[in-house]
């Protein structure tokens, strides 16, 4: 077997009258992402982490903030086809664990959605999706509510 692991880090600047979506779920709260998509910083960090661990670059070099096809996308596009790069390669997904770090609103009461959007979008059971939340304790711009980050880990296993 060959194992593939893969990392993501991805921030997003917080600001009013923007929409705050996380993992594909609109999360309500005064203030939202600011990007050139939707700005979902979970599901970019999972592009991120997959593109990674098969060396094929990261979400900026497939979907390119200075194209405008990609204005306002929604993410779990974006996700869909980072996953359709990742199958052509040969590889499944064994596991995938992420942090949001948000100091407000608190995410627990959408993680079970979250994590079913994800599932969904790669086409494997919820229980191989984790996403964990967390503030910063009022530090750095999270704990100062600018902006909002992630992290993620992927393991991809080759097909035999």
């Amino acid at each position: 077997m060959s194992f593939r692991i893969g990392y993501g880090y991805d921030v997003h600047q917080l600001a009013e009258g923007e929409d705050l979506v996380i993992g594909g779920v609109v999360v309500p709260h005064e203030k939202g992402s600011v990007g050139h998509s939707d700005a979902d910083v979970l599901l970019h960090v999972i592009c991120d982490a997959l593109l990674g661990a098969l060396a094929l670059g990261d979400i900026g070099t497939h979907f390119p903030d200075t194209d405008p096809a990609y204005k306002g996308i929604d993410s779990k596009i974006l996700l869909r086809d980072t996953w359709a790069m990742v199958e052509e390669k040969g590889y499944v997904l064994s596991n995938v664990d992420c942090t949001v770090c948000l100091q407000r609103p608190k995410l627990k009461p959408h993680v079970s959605a979250m994590r079913s959007c994800v599932a969904d979008i790669l086409g494997v059971d919820v229980d191989q999706v984790g996403i964990k939340a967390t503030t910063t304790e009022k530090l750095g711009f999270v704990g100062l509510e600018q902006g909002v980050s992630a992290h993620a880990v992927v393991l991809l296993e080759r097909q035999a």
